[in-house]
């Protein structure tokens, strides 16, 4: 029997090896892309089935298959792996018990988010995200209900599908619409979550986020800034915006995940350099805002 503080020692490397296969499910492609070997892979997986008294794959017709159980193990080992190797890097942390976090990659890219107390919705000069936040108190999260009406051509619609938050519904007045163009909005539906400078790692990281409020079919508010393409043209530019994420239902009572984003200058983010925050195309901004001290 292996001993267990040598697999506390490993932990990291035998989820690795589950994340990999389950997404592959394929041991030569998981071997390839690990760097690893057949032999190693196979004992992180019968270690890790070992510990948790259950097994995660099995095999039909040479190919391998997660268990029920795998499926339900895989959300939270590769959270752990995605948590544990943002704060191995410094890039992501706690401010008063709130998500905080800052990649800088370049002088050409960075991502930087603060989650916000959703009681600042009210405090802070966010008219659209409070009439959000209105709006879908008084629907019941329900997508359809005439309470929604005027906000939706500022949302964004997600539907998730097996393991994938697929855009269902972009609004022409929504933030995302206004920033990319009528030719992104006309090709947003349908995709997934888009891809982010960051690589996957930081699209699992803000794929938490979505999985959050999926869990508690609540509301969650960020404040962001970044570099995004922008227009026809594709040119990265600064981008700060405040984003209120809300669980809600489709007609089917399937869950919806709503995304109301506003550009603004009046972002709050602990390290956030004053020169980036105000960065963004001063004409950007969707509430007026400047970026100067009143």
């Amino acid at each position: 029997m292996t001993d267990k503080r040598q697999m506390h020692a490993i932990l990291h490397e035998m989820l690795r090896s589950f994340t990999t296969l389950a997404r592959t499910l394929n041991l030569s492609r998981a071997v390839r892309d690990l760097g690893s070997t057949r032999q190693t892979v196979r004992r992180h997986i019968a270690q890790l089935e070992q510990a948790r008294g259950e097994r995660l794959f099995v095999m039909r017709d040479r190919q391998y298959h997660l268990t029920d159980a795998g499926c339900a193990a895989l959300q939270d080992a590769e959270d752990i792996l995605t948590g544990g190797n943002a704060w191995l890097a410094n890039q992501s942390r706690r401010v008063d018990g709130l998500t905080h976090i800052a990649i800088e990659e370049s002088d050409d890219w960075c991502f930087f988010l603060q989650q916000q107390p959703i009681s600042k919705v009210w405090t802070q000069r966010a008219p659209l995200l409070r009439q959000g936040v209105q709006a879908w108190a008084g629907a019941g999260g329900a997508l359809d209900h005439p309470a929604l009406h005027d906000l939706r051509p500022y949302l964004m619609v997600f539907r998730k599908l097996e393991r994938e938050w697929i855009c269902v519904e972009v609004g022409k007045a929504s933030s995302y619409a206004t920033w990319y163009g009528r030719r992104w909005e006309r090709s947003a539906v349908g995709r997934g979550l888009p891809g982010l400078p960051g690589g996957p790692g930081l699209a699992r990281l803000l794929g938490q986020h979505f999985e959050e409020v999926a869990t508690h079919h609540g509301l969650r508010y960020d404040h962001i800034h970044t570099q995004m393409a922008r227009g026809e043209e594709g040119v990265f530019e600064a981008i700060n915006y405040r984003r209120l994420l809300m669980g809600g239902r489709f007609p089917d009572d399937s869950f919806a995940l709503i995304s109301l984003v506003e550009r603004t200058f009046d972002v709050e983010i602990e390290g956030l350099p004053e020169a980036r925050r105000l960065s963004m195309p001063a004409d950007q901004a969707m509430d007026g805002s400047t970026g100067h001290m009143k």
